[in-house]
């Protein structure tokens, strides 16, 4: 007799949510996506993909249309801030791709989310469906959770619900009091820009960190078209006070943070429309990612500053692994055991993830000094000091681990 396969809840139809529902469909786990805006609609500009994250991405059969999309930058470069002198210069495209079995690629997250929301269709996608709380049910024959929706209580029941809906993830609310998000004392801008209005900038086609006094530029190719992405990072303010986690900035605010930078920089971040002000927050680690039924997923469980490029990529393997961990579940007196394997599989990760990105932040706004010649120094070997996120394999861990994927 064939065990019956759960009915998942998704909330949040972002790329954790949609990574998640195609992975769950894969394996034949019937799942539904609740998502509380009324259009797919991505914030942010891009988003960068590394080989732990692409590598997945092609399991899903999305890699040719992804490689269409998208830009393979030709080296990862760190520049000085005043005179752009290369610090340290590493290769990417096809050295990438054969050293960590994958292709790194810069892409519209907009681009990104149509291209997933295509492939999952519109069966089964939720939109205008906002989750303001969960209920548990218990009715002696099989336990399940209802979604407690702003028109009302949902009519299905499921066995189990994923919160895949942010840094302010409201199944975060059920599953752990408290609010884990914790400013940085950094915010950025983020902007495209085409390559003809940055005329001073040198190798358009790489991804660059340009590193200076309490403020950094990270940039690279998202298109065939020479569109840049950029992310300006900048000190303050020294506390967030705003309601939401993006507010609009004073006029000029941030061609006057980067005055006395390279030419490159000052026509980059006034090459497009100055963005809000977006917070970047990272997280105190949870207690746990689980209640009873529920399980959170990429930013709900572990937000992360964005300074190694790695919060979708996390979130990715996120997805991969909770869908081989349901897949490996033998009926529903087994979904929780299948929610710790989860859980215990990923805490870690990221967890190294997070401390790595928070100490990256801080190196990158180094004065000019003996410090920052010690971070330049360094820089010298990142391949080898990060190649543990490019390298790192969901299967293999979970076969190393005993939890790897059946069938």
């Amino acid at each position: 007799m064939t065990t019956a396969a759960p009915r998942v809840a998704i909330v949040g139809a972002g790329i954790g949510g949609l990574t998640l529902g195609l992975f769950l469909r894969q394996r034949g786990i019937d799942a539904e996506i609740f998502e509380q805006a009324e259009e797919l609609k991505e914030t942010g500009a891009a988003v960068a993909l590394s080989a732990n994250a692409t590598r997945l991405l092609d399991e899903l059969g999305l890699g040719a249309a992804l490689a269409e999309a998208s830009a393979v930058p030709t080296e990862l470069v760190y520049r000085h801030w005043r005179d752009g002198h290369r610090v340290a210069a590493h290769p990417v495209g096809e050295v990438y791709r054969e050293r960590y079995g994958g292709a790194y690629r810069g892409v519209h997250r907009a681009v990104f989310q149509t291209l997933l929301s295509t492939a999952w269709g519109e069966d089964g996608l939720h939109l205008g469906a906002r989750v303001h709380g969960l209920a548990e049910e218990h009715d002696g024959m099989r336990d399940g959770m209802r979604l407690e929706l702003d028109e009302g209580p949902g009519e299905d029941r499921f066995d189990l619900v994923v919160g895949a809906d942010g840094v302010h993830s409201e199944v975060r609310r059920w599953v752990h009091d408290g609010e884990p998000a914790v400013y940085s004392g950094t915010s950025g801008f983020r902007g495209l820009v085409p390559a003809e209005r940055v005329p001073s900038l040198p190798d358009p086609g790489a991804i660059q960190f340009w590193m200076g006094p309490g403020a950094h530029v990270l940039h690279y190719p998202i298109d065939r078209d020479g569109t840049i992405n950029f992310l300006a990072v900048v000190r303050g303010p020294a506390r967030w006070t705003a309601g939401s986690w993006r507010t609009e900035a004073a006029p000029g605010e941030l061609a006057a943070a980067f005055d006395g930078w390279h030419p490159a920089m000052a026509e980059m971040v006034t090459g497009a429309p100055q963005s809000d002000r977006w917070a970047l927050f990272g997280q105190d680690p949870l207690r746990s990612w689980t209640r009873g039924r529920a399980v959170l997923l990429g930013d709900a469980a572990h937000a992360m500053l964005p300074h190694h490029g790695q919060g979708a990529n996390q979130t990715i393997e996120d997805a991969a692994t909770l869908a081989d961990c349901l897949a490996g579940a033998d009926g529903p007196q087994a979904y929780g055991s299948a929610l710790s394997r989860y859980e215990r599989l990923r805490r870690a990760r990221t967890r190294q993830v997070q401390r790595s990105s928070w100490v990256t932040s801080d190196l990158l706004h180094l004065p000019d000094g003996p410090a920052a010649q010690r971070r330049d120094r360094e820089l010298a070997t990142v391949p080898e000091d990060f190649g543990w996120i490019h390298a790192y394999d969901v299967r293999r861990a979970g076969t190393a681990a005993g939890f790897g994927r059946e069938g």
